[in-house]
């Protein structure tokens, strides 16, 4: 496991293929072809394209090799750090007493989100309901290779093998729950759904499921009854819900049928309350940002140590604080402890008074600021440079997948030209620099490739 997480000639090299090489790196009429023929449902892609016009980037986003392993280290530390019976009676005093019992799964799709900052990786938040990983999956399998013999790629098994792996995912959760049996029908839940942005990427879970040899169904919570000991969806037996609901801890009157079936074990719910209350409610941040108090609690002295590189610090709003907080507003990020989709979120220098009021008496918390990286894509005109995050997909601890992010704005929006999930290629830890690119590089018909200006 690295140590070291100084700047390395990879993390220039990504820097300067981000910033300089311009070539489209995403086939998207593989890609278009890909979503119509994993969701079964001819014009998919056309009407995606259409209701999500950017929902995916049409630029690649590099990454160095050693940073990745970084991040991938940063996952184990934390997911041990969770682990520790100090941390977990710490965070307990926010952890309500639904979320105290650990029934066993370990959260399908947790997402990892990192910037990528000249001091490496920073940890960013830990999400639950990490929304993306099957468009993710499409989009890294169409993905066209910019600069062929340059770029070392994350490993993206094919169509057949994510679903057998996605199929043995929801198994596991199964079998860590119930001990034995096997389940047979997947409940993918979201308030609303056919109103829900990521709408479309339901119906490719649904379908992607289905190729594993589970019954999938796309519902609403209020569409759930309890008849004996079975959670009901119509006449069907629900054994998994695939949770995508942002009522994380299942505390809204209209979930009150999933909540029942979750104290009673008739149900595995993935991700459940449990899961997010060690992992991704943001108070857990101000502990997986105290090395002193990870140490004490027993965290062998590597794990803290990336930890501490990776992880900002973070503290909650309190009022003792308050005066101060806003003093130095411009060195801190304010999210919502139990936020979701960065609603809510607010850099400090651009906060207002009125705002402020509002982030005072609810429960925040304030992470030391960390830029994010760029990317520079081509436009029609002149480039422009759009903000990253990645998100790494994880399942026990385990990598399924990277992806990236662009956007322009305080946080990811999915609003933005040209920005939206974008592959990541990942340079392997030694080889070629950018004018490497400029000879190897091989765009897709009608792209360029500029040079660096």
């Amino acid at each position: 496991m690295m140590s070291d997480l100084s700047p390395s000639a990879g993390s220039v090299r990504a820097d300067q293929l981000n910033g300089g090489c311009f070539c489209v790196g995403v086939d998207q009429t593989a890609l278009a072809a890909a979503l119509d023929r994993e969701t079964g449902i001819p014009g998919f892609a056309a009407d995606l394209a259409e209701t999500h016009p950017w929902l995916f980037a049409r630029s690649p986003v590099f990454l160095p090799a050693e940073t990745l392993d970084r991040m991938m280290a940063v996952v184990a530390a934390a997911e041990t750090a969770v682990m520790l019976p100090g941390y977990r009676e710490a965070a307990a005093a926010w952890t309500p007493p639904l979320a105290r019992r650990d029934p066993g799964p370990h959260g399908v799709f947790m997402g990892y989100d990192f910037h990528v900052t000249p001091s490496g990786p920073k940890l960013i938040e830990i999400n639950t309901n990490a929304g993306g990983a099957f468009l993710n999956a499409v989009l890294a399998r169409s993905q066209q290779i910019c600069c062929a013999g340059v770029v070392a790629g994350v490993e993206t098994p094919g169509p057949a093998a994510f679903q057998q792996q996605v199929g043995e995912m929801f198994r596991k959760e199964w079998r860590l729950q119930n001990g034995k049996g096997t389940p047979a029908t997947v409940a993918i839940l979201d308030d609303d759904p056919q109103a829900q942005p990521l709408y479309p990427e339901f119906r490719l879970a649904q379908a992607q499921l289905r190729a594993a040899g589970l019954e999938a169904l796309v519902a609403d919570p209020r569409d759930l009854t309890i008849v004996g000991d079975a959670l009901m969806l119509g006449g069907v037996r629900v054994d998994i819900v695939y949770n995508r609901l942002v009522d994380f801890l299942l505390e809204q009157p209209t979930h009150g049928v999933l909540r029942q079936a979750y104290e009673r074990g008739l149900v595995v719910v993935t991700p459940n309350p449990h899961i997010y209350s060690r992992l991704a409610d943001k108070q857990n941040l101000t502990l997986l940002s105290d090395p002193d108090s990870l140490r004490s609690w027993g965290l062998a002295a590597e794990p803290a140590a990336v930890l501490a590189a990776a992880v900002p610090r973070t503290i909650l709003v309190r009022p003792e604080n308050a005066a101060e907080l806003w003093a130095d507003r411009r060195n801190w990020f304010f999210k919502p402890a139990r936020g979701h989709a960065s609603k809510a979120a607010y850099r400090g220098d651009k906060l207002t008074r009125r705002v402020w009021e509002e982030i005072k008496n609810a429960t925040y918390v304030a992470q030391t600021y960390a830029a994010p990286g760029e990317r520079r894509i081509p436009p029609a005109a002149e480039p422009v440079s759009l903000k990253v995050d990645v998100r790494l997909y994880t399942y026990g601890g385990r990598m399924l997948l990277a992806a990236a992010r662009l956007y322009q704005g305080q946080t990811t929006n999915m609003r933005t030209p040209g920005g939206g999930f974008a592959p990541v290629l990942v340079l392997p830890a030694a080889g070629a620099d950018i004018d490497e690119c400029r000879g190897a590089v091989k765009p897709s018909p009608g792209a360029t490739c500029h040079d660096r200006s």
